[in-house]
């Protein structure tokens, strides 16, 4: 039997929180989805998914790629619709984590699962082979678990969790779904309870509130320590606790306490008394507008558990006195621990943690040392190999890295001695010993050639599986290298190579991928090279974003400086740049993800074909800076709407949809949002896997190319709106101005960009060529540039990073 798993339809049984938003994210990947739960007891039978789905709009960050996605999810109920389990080809099951219900549910649904269908529970921690045991004996092969972290669309992390009687060639089949169709980055976890990421992670957290509380620090102050200064997310540990829902944190770590009691470390799985106290108030977090965190007015204040304590001496702890137990959330890392984590070095760093005095340093030192200790003394039963721990917790949690490749690269013997010491010590959460297998003189658990495997006693490689061959660069572990092809042509801007397939590569060099003049001078070296000697060209960055735009810190230097003329030439260079994409004789296909802005987005709107990520927030943002987009981006919208229209046409009708993208700076919230933004075109490509974007903008470039490809001929019959369609937008804009939906300069800037895109003050129907309509563009560029508003919103951008409303 082939282990290609084909799902044309698939079904998930419980429109929670979860359920909800995986039926979306296989909706957005174009699978068509039932979405079951219980019959409403009033108003129609579906009533509950009804609403389920209506929710989903309302979600941040959104579940589906596009609103308009939302009908295409079909509703059902278990009483009445159970029929249309039969021609589900894929089955997943996100009801309550309560093992009697999901098997009670297994048992009803059974008759109706067809013969091939594969049936999966998104548990978060129950026991699949327990799970399985309801199930009739033809179902047993067919079922796993699949579990997938919150959000479902965003998370990379998909956790495949085999029962002892599962199908290899079922999970073969679900795992290459999952990450081609779906995106995901899977990781096979042994049937333990919580499985390998919320084990690790939860015990990361029970550990900090260990500590914070051992060592006498506030919520905030440990935020501060625990997040982008270690690599970890913004919003670091309480923060996250927060966002989760106070409620689903001590159900999880009630989950640990009561399924493994003969953890060393059970002592510490129950929630600390002032999580049961803020539960028991309702304070759950974001959800409830409350919780460890708190908004008041404009200022966040933060749960103090000092004057939590003296409240309770007082008999004060009841609702009402609960907000005399916040204070304002002012407590940051201290500037000498920060000094610490600055160190580039990770062995130093570490050293230099332990060594110190701080109590923040100390608090780090043991909360990373636990979380080692923790790790290696679970591998064996929890995962296959280290590299399973490592990047469940970078994919699940959005660590930089894992704990196993933190240790490594502190110095494994060393931080291993130190772990020794300190259980020899007491100092440690448990006594338990460290597993031999630390000591045996390694180095590591990573290497070139593999992962540590405890059960094996070997490294072990990454799978084999045709799936992913589409990976050219997987997301590399400590260890790994995944060398790009051979340099065709390098400058200070890109870098250009191949891997002999005949296709070329061309990969930016700056920082944030932003367009410089090496980048623009780069990329029509490369585009001429490939003409001669490729079958065509990907542009393509090995590390998000694809492209910030174009290098704002340079044209204020050269505007500051006087020189208008080189500044001119400048953005002359970047038309030419975007021109010599588009009429390249062999296909240039950009493959873009992460942020697309300005430059960015203009070079893949110039593109033959552009291949984006979901997630990709593509946007022509210039007049957020005061400026209008002018590498050749208003020209080309103009182009579009001309070719729209047809000959003699509505034009005016056609540019509306796109002139407040770019009079607003609009970015898409993913690719599909790109398209309706008109920012992407009808047939552009839009990627699951990011890991797979270069692999198949190389088969679209291949198929461009093979199919005979031809540039587009040079746009000389542009019919434009001319000075009805200025007039027309300049009537929109006023009413905005006077609503105050927009400041005088905006204005200023939003009539500059109408008189672009509609050919400039000519009649209506005036038919241009391309060469004009760039003329207008630079025009219009280069007097906004010299505007001093526009000076001081550029200077604004570059020091905060958020425009200035001036």
């Amino acid at each position: 039997m082939s282990n290609s798993l084909l799902v044309r339809r698939a079904a998930v049984l419980g429109a929670g929180v979860m359920g909800a938003q995986i039926a979306a994210h296989l909706t957005n990947a174009g699978v068509d989805t039932v979405l079951f739960d219980l019959p409403a007891k009033e108003g129609p039978a579906d009533g509950i998914v009804l609403k389920a789905i209506a929710n989903l709009g309302k979600l941040s960050p959104a579940p589906l790629a596009s609103k308009s996605y939302a009908e295409a999810i079909t509703p059902a109920n278990y009483e009445t619709g159970l029929e249309q389990l039969r021609d589900c080809d894929l089955i997943i099951e996100a009801i309550a984590e309560r093992m009697d219900w999901k098997q009670d549910l297994y048992k009803k649904i059974a008759p109706f699962v067809a013969d091939h269908a594969v049936l999966a529970s998104n548990t978060s921690g129950l026991g699949i082979n327990k799970l399985a045991d309801v199930l009739p004996e033809q179902l047993r092969h067919r079922f796993c678990g699949v579990h997938f972290f919150n959000p479902p669309r965003y998370m990379h992390l998909a956790e495949l969790i085999p029962a002892s009687t599962t199908d290899a060639a079922v999970l073969e089949g679900l795992e290459a779904f999952l990450v081609t169709t779906l995106g995901k980055g899977v990781v096979y976890a042994k049937d333990t309870p919580n499985f390998i990421g919320n084990r690790i992670g939860v015990f990361s957290i029970l550990s900090t509130i260990h500590h914070t509380q051992e060592f006498g620090l506030g919520f905030d102050e440990v935020d501060g320590l625990t997040g982008p200064l270690v690599g970890r997310p913004k919003s670091a540990t309480y923060r996250t606790s927060d966002v989760v829902g106070l409620d689903t944190m001590a159900h999880v770590i009630k989950t640990m306490g009561d399924t493994l009691p003969n953890d060393p470390w059970h002592e510490f799985f129950k929630s600390p008394k002032w999580l049961d106290a803020l539960i028991a108030k309702g304070a759950l977090g974001q959800k409830t507008g409350a919780g460890i965190f708190r908004k008041v007015g404009k200022d966040i204040v933060v749960l103090d558990l000092e004057k939590l304590k003296s409240l309770a001496k007082d008999g004060q702890a009841s609702a009402d006195g609960s907000a005399n137990a916040y204070r304002p959330a002012d407590r940051a890392a201290a500037p000498e621990v920060v000094e610490i984590l600055k160190v580039k070095n990770p062995a130093e760093k570490f050293a230099k943690l332990r060594e110190s005095q701080h109590p923040q340093a100390q608090f780090l030192w043991a909360t990373f040392r636990d979380l080692f200790h923790y790790s290696a003394y679970h591998l064996a039963d929890i995962a296959e190999t280290a590299r399973d721990v490592d990047l469940a917790i970078r994919w699940g949690y959005g660590w930089s890295l894992g704990p196993f490749e933190t240790w490594q690269a502190a110095g494994w013997k060393q931080v291993a001695q130190w772990i020794a010491d300190d259980i020899v010590a007491g100092k440690s959460m448990s006594n338990a010993p460290l597993p031999d297998w630390v000591f045996d003189g390694r180095d590591g658990v990573h290497a070139a050639e593999g992962s540590y495997s405890p059960s094996r006693n070997a490294k072990l490689p990454r799978s084999a599986l045709p799936v992913y061959q589409r990976q050219r660069f997987p997301d590399p572990l400590l260890g790994e290298k995944f060398a790009p092809g051979e340099t065709v042509f390098e400058n200070d801007g890109v870098r250009m190579w191949h891997d002999g397939d005949g296709i070329a590569v061309v990969s930016f060099k700056t920082k944030m991928n932003t367009v410089s003049d090496h980048v623009l001078n780069g990329l029509q070296e490369a585009i001429k090279r490939a003409e001669q000697d490729y079958k065509g060209l990907v542009i393509w960055q090995q590390k998000e974003p694809f492209s910030a735009g174009a290098d704002l810190a340079g044209a204020l230097g050269l505007l500051q400086a006087g020189k208008v003329d080189q500044f001119e030439e400048m953005v002359h260079n970047f038309q030419r740049t975007s021109q010599a994409i588009k009429y390249s004789l062999v296909p240039v296909v950009t493959a873009v993800r992460g942020l697309a802005l300005g430059g960015g987005c203009e070079f893949q709107m110039h593109s033959a074909k552009s291949v984006a990520a979901l997630e990709s927030y593509i946007g022509l943002v210039e007049a957020g800076v005061g400026l209008l987009p002018a590498g050749g981006g208003l020209k080309e919208l103009a182009v579009r709407a001309s070719q729209a229209a047809g000959p003699g046409g509505d034009v005016f009708a056609e540019l509306k949809k796109t002139f407040e993208t770019v009079a607003m700076a609009k970015v898409s919230n993913s690719a599909v949002n790109a398209k309706e933004l008109g920012l992407m075109r009808a047939n552009d490509k839009v990627v699951f896997n990011s890991f797979e974007a270069l692999h198949i903008a190389k088969a679209e470039v291949l198929a461009l190319a093979e199919g005979g490809y031809r540039p587009p001929m040079p746009a000389r019959r542009i019919q434009v709106a001319g000075d009805v369609g200025i007039a027309t937008f300049k009537m929109m804009l006023v009413n905005m101005l006077e609503g105050r939906f927009i400041s005088p300069y905006d204005y200023e800037i939003a009539v500059r960009i109408a008189t672009v895109l509609c050919g400039g003050e000519v009649d209506r129907g005036t038919l241009v060529d391309e060469e004009w309509l760039l003329t207008l563009e630079r025009k219009h560029f280069v007097e906004l540039a010299q505007q001093e508003k526009t000076q001081a919103r550029i200077a604004h951008m570059l020091k905060t990073g958020k425009p200035l409303r001036n």
